[in-house]
């Protein structure tokens, strides 16, 4: 009887894939096992957690009812939950401990999830199964979570440049023994050109997908979100073909003037040199590896064509950046989510949902963000990140907005970029100084202060660029946290040789468009 007992008793798994864990090349996938199922899920805790961009919700809709398509094509068996399915119960741990009743699953597994949400409701809801559970890996990063904590053990700075250089040493990429090919580890300084006003960058290359039918299922609930779409032609990728496809287009039409114009802006082109692989990395359709191969291998067959400094470039943001900020997430939060350094209290201005401002370069960064549910990195820090550090915004709504509207968006790489790189909200753990600018540096980098309403140069007055005295208000509240940056000491030599009149005129027209902050 117990031998009959143990031959019933089928084994039978339950793994649950999160909407940014679209691996095919996962371990999971390799093999084909009747007794796993693996389920994905449309539900409203993952769309109500901050009011989200309409092309965010529906590109990652899309991306997982392809990807469920694709494993069913391979023979795996799937349960796909859409938004509005009766059985829906719109959370992971219900849903799951819904199936595991209904459908008899003995065992329950996962992958890491990259957002400390998701990792604290997983983990607490295995404490409540009575079945075997198990997490795995992702797969996907070329760190593991404590490798930064680890690397900085003992130090008080982490500084991205060495994180950097032993992620090189220890992936062997773009070196000589344990030496920099070329000798120079970094070309940042070659890589801060401003576009040509004649030039005429790359059309971008989009997708005309229709997404459609998940539109009209999102406008049967009651989700809030932001932004615009043409369901009809939904421009980013939705699977690992279009990602590879874009991919392509950069390491063959654009990476040849990546570098020297990625801190470039100019209106009414969203997309200039730049990769645009972000959501598609973050989705996990493709892997930062396979990117970085790509352009190296487009950089030794195009010696000539491509300088060494655009590979460097991006090489830098991708196993430099972006690993290095997931490595600060998991080494500072939850802590990291409520830091606010300069003590910070003012609500965004409407107009950040709408892009109904005189500023050019406000009004051309959030109506392109609306559009597109894009910016560039410069876009996002030394526009709108700039403006609302120089305006005291609460760190928290800033966190909010760039959460919501951007489509790449996810909390790990999103919080340590906005709080921590952007508003300086952490006190100097990412970056060592604020990024703060007058209308100088903007129009150094761009074209868009000859034709704004305010004027550049003009400190005092109507016209005035708010980032002129919004900039030395900044520095002046701040001085008590700020005074000893040896980074910014040139900017309080300047200030402090100012006549009185002059700063009091400054620090008085500040006050007067913080005042009316909504109509700028």
């Amino acid at each position: 009887m117990n031998l009959w007992r143990k031959t019933t008793q089928m084994q039978k798994t339950l793994k649950l894939i999160l909407g940014d864990q679209l691996n095919i090349n996962h371990t999971w996938f390799q093999t084909v096992d009747d007794s796993v199922t693996y389920v994905l899920m449309e539900i409203r805790s993952e769309t109500d957690y901050v009011t989200h961009h309409i092309q965010k919700i529906a590109g990652f809709f899309a991306a997982m009812q392809n990807f469920a398509k694709e494993l069913q094509s391979k023979n795996h068996h799937v349960i796909y939950f859409k938004l509005n399915d009766a059985n829906n119960l719109q959370a992971f741990d219900k849903n799951i401990q819904q199936l595991i009743e209904k459908d008899g699953f003995t065992n329950f597994e996962y992958q890491l999830p990259d957002e400390y949400r998701l990792d604290e409701l997983l983990k607490s809801f295995c404490k409540t199964l009575s079945i075997t559970n198990s997490v795995s890996d992702s797969e996907h990063f070329m760190s593991s979570r404590k490798e930064l904590g680890d690397f900085f053990e003992g130090k008080k700075t982490f500084l991205m440049e060495s994180f950097y250089h032993m992620m090189r040493k220890k992936h062997g990429v773009l070196m000589q023994g344990d030496k920099p090919l070329t000798g120079k580890w970094n070309y940042d300084g070659d890589n801060r050109k401003k576009l040509p006003a004649a030039h005429k960058p790359t059309p971008p290359l989009v997708f005309n997908n229709d997404v459609s039918a998940i539109v009209v299922e999102i406008q049967k609930t009651n989700i809030k979100t932001i932004g615009n779409l043409d369901a009809k032609n939904f421009v980013w990728p939705i699977n690992r073909t279009q990602s590879l496809e874009l991919l392509e287009f950069f390491a063959t039409e654009c990476l040849s003037l990546f570098g020297s114009y990625q801190d470039a802006m100019t209106p009414n082109e969203w997309s200039l040199y730049h990769a645009r692989l972000s959501f598609s990395m973050n989705c996990k359709l493709i892997s930062p590896s396979e990117v970085i191969n790509r352009v190296i291998q487009e950089w030794e067959n195009r010696p000539d064509e491509i300088e060494y400094n655009q590979l460097e470039g991006f090489v830098r943001q991708i196993i430099g950046w972006r690993e290095y900020m997931r490595g600060i997430y998991w080494n500072k939060m939850p802590d990291y989510a409520s830091m606010n350094y300069f003590e910070h209290e003012n609500k965004l201005p409407d107009w950040f949902w709408t892009g109904k401002t005189k500023m050019n370069c406000l009004k051309d960064a959030i109506n392109q963000s609306l559009n597109f549910a894009y910016a560039h990195h410069i876009q996002r820090l030394m526009i709108t990140g700039n403006f609302a550090l120089l305006a005291g915004i609460h760190p928290d709504e800033v966190d909010a907005w760039y959460l919501g509207i951007y489509i790449d968006a996810i909390e790990w790489v999103e919080i340590t970029n906005t709080r921590g790189m952007s508003q300086f909200a952490d006190g100097g753990i990412v970056g060592t100084k604020p990024y703060v600018s007058s209308a100088s540096y903007i129009d150094k980098m761009s074209h868009y202060c000859g034709s704004c309403y305010y004027k550049k140069a003009v400190k005092i007055g109507d016209k005035a660029c708010p980032f002129n005295s919004l900039y030395w208000n900044f520095y002046d509240k701040n001085e008590d946290k700020l005074g000893k940056n040896p980074r910014i000491g040139m900017m309080y030599n300047v200030w402090h040789k100012m006549q009185p009149e002059a700063k009091a005129e400054l620090l008085q027209q500040a006050d007067y468009y913080l005042k009316n902050i909504n109509s700028l």
